[in-house]
């Protein structure tokens, strides 16, 4: 893994409009199946990981920029959502553009999107990962842990993943 040399900022409204292509990108799909249509992201059940981002008070995250263009985004809220596991704990997202993972992006992204998390009073974090995802190592490695297991919309099975934010990051 290379370290990420571009910059992470947190969030402004005018970057809002580009969550939609993140949440596109953030959506996991297997070897071998196909993408789906980008309409996918207005589903009520997916749409609500940013629809009206900056309403609730939860609502932050982080762009990662290089170049002058956002190559990836963490964002959390609290909201009705598959990783959801109480009215106190924001819902992580990440996306990273697909050429630029691999680079520490994540990481690091997810370290500074925990410092707002925790300016903001949250004891912990929680999110949503197909079970097949290679992503859960990495989430993992962060500090989170599987505390349930279900079923998301499309009948995938999803690990329930909460990391508390006092603890230790390797």
């Amino acid at each position: 893994m290379q370290n990420w040399t571009g910059e992470i900022r947190c969030l402004t409204q005018a970057d809002y409009p580009a969550l939609e292509e993140f949440l596109y990108q953030a959506i996991y799909i297997p070897p071998g199946e196909e993408w789906p249509a980008r309409e996918v992201i207005f589903e009520p059940e997916i749409y609500v990981y940013i629809k009206d981002f900056g309403s609730l008070p939860a609502d932050c995250g982080v762009a990662a920029e290089l170049d002058g263009n956002i190559v990836g985004m963490a964002w959390a809220r609290i909201i009705p959502a598959y990783g959801n596991i109480d009215e106190h704990t924001p819902e992580l997202a990440i996306s990273v553009l697909p050429q630029h993972r691999g680079q520490g992006l994540g990481a690091a992204m997810m370290e500074k999107l925990f410092d707002q998390l925790c300016e903001r009073g949250y004891a912990r974090t929680s999110l949503s990962v197909q079970q097949n995802n290679p992503a859960v190592r990495f989430y993992q490695r962060l500090g989170y842990v599987v505390t349930d297991e279900k079923l998301d919309h499309a009948g995938h099975e999803d690990y329930i993943m909460v990391k508390e934010l006092g603890s230790v990051r390797e």
